[in-house]
């Protein structure tokens, strides 16, 4: 059974299932950090780098910020049928914009991410949101394994897809292929799963997740190096190694955007529209392909809340609160 510090009945119950990555490294610290969410494990998976990589970096992320009671289950190794590709975006050698954490001490859980997300969706029914900040194989390889728990999640909020719904989106792209998110080009089959479960599903894509106009001033860069917490430190670092090689800061803090919306889903403007994922290779592997047609529209796709508008200003504010907190 999992071992977890139970808190207020008001916090919002979630699973952090990510890859990280610098992003999702950040996104760990603002879902611990913030006193509205209750982190009930973090789940990790194959995506900007394999998953032993991936278990590692979320276990320094906790370590860092003495959070060592939330358990970190190792998830899947591949996506659920293809072979992973090549992130053509590198986070550096370690994954973590090459700060070269210390090695973890706390172990892994000793159940895997898919039944980590089983059992505690089952112990707790309606009450808990999947936040997923990397590809979908584990979400969907539990609702394969136990198509039960699909009536007791609370809802998925995701950082996933791209549909055009403003420029952001497909200059942005992050996958391998001209108008794919790196989450679902990775796995586009367990997204195609998931989006058609008939949970609640809010996607947060390249819309909303990779607006230029979100980077650090001045100000905040000033007052993240002179804060004494680690985890300012870090992003600090992060914000560097991105500038360096030509990126701009957004790019450290893709994935918060799927936490901040836990937090505050006012931050995000969403519509419902019928959504399909290509599962076919070549071109458009991975596009998610939004249907908003006034007439002839698709019914058999799904339905899905999608990220239309963010506010960007709210989401750096609430960000550096939670980082220099």
């Amino acid at each position: 059974m999992v071992k977890m510090i139970r808190k207020g009945n008001n916090m919002k119950k979630i699973i952090l299932d990510c890859d990280p990555g610098m992003d999702d490294s950040m996104a760990i610290v603002m879902a611990v950090k913030s006193s509205e969410l209750d982190v009930l494990a973090i789940t990790t998976v194959n995506g900007n780098y394999p998953v032993d990589v991936t278990s590692t970096n979320a276990r320094k992320v906790l370590e860092l910020l003495d959070r060592t009671d939330i358990p970190v289950a190792r998830g899947m190794a591949n996506p659920m049928i293809r072979k992973s590709p090549s992130d053509p975006f590198t986070h550096g050698r370690d994954g973590q914009a090459e700060a070269y954490l210390p090695e973890p001490a706390m172990e892994l859980s000793e159940i895997d991410a898919v039944d980590m997300i089983i059992q505690l969706v089952k112990e707790n029914p309606g009450e808990v949101t999947l936040v997923v900040t990397g590809p979908m194989s584990n979400v969907a390889m539990a609702m394969q394994k136990a198509p039960e728990i699909k009536g007791m999640i609370a809802e998925i909020i995701a950082i996933s897809g791209a549909f055009g719904l403003n420029q952001y989106a497909f200059l942005n792209a992050t996958g391998d292929t001209p108008q794919s998110e790196w989450n679902v080009y990775v796995d586009p089959e367990a997204a195609k799963i998931v989006y058609e479960s008939g949970v609640k599903v809010i996607a947060l894509g390249l819309d909303v997740a990779t607006y230029f106009d979100v980077n650090f001033s001045e100000e905040d860069i000033d007052a993240l190096k002179a804060s004494k917490k680690k985890e300012a430190a870090f992003l600090t670092n992060a914000i560097q190694f991105v500038n360096k090689r030509g990126f701009d800061a957004y790019c450290t803090v893709i994935d918060c955007m799927a936490v901040a919306y836990a937090i505050d889903p006012s931050l995000v403007q969403t519509i419902d529209a019928h959504v399909g994922v290509e599962t076919k290779d070549g071109l458009t592997l991975g596009m998610t392909v939004i249907d908003r047609r006034h007439h002839f529209v698709w019914e058999h796709l799904p339905v899905i809340s999608v990220g239309c508008k963010a506010e960007c200003g709210r989401f750096l504010q609430l960000l550096l609160e939670l980082v220099l907190k």
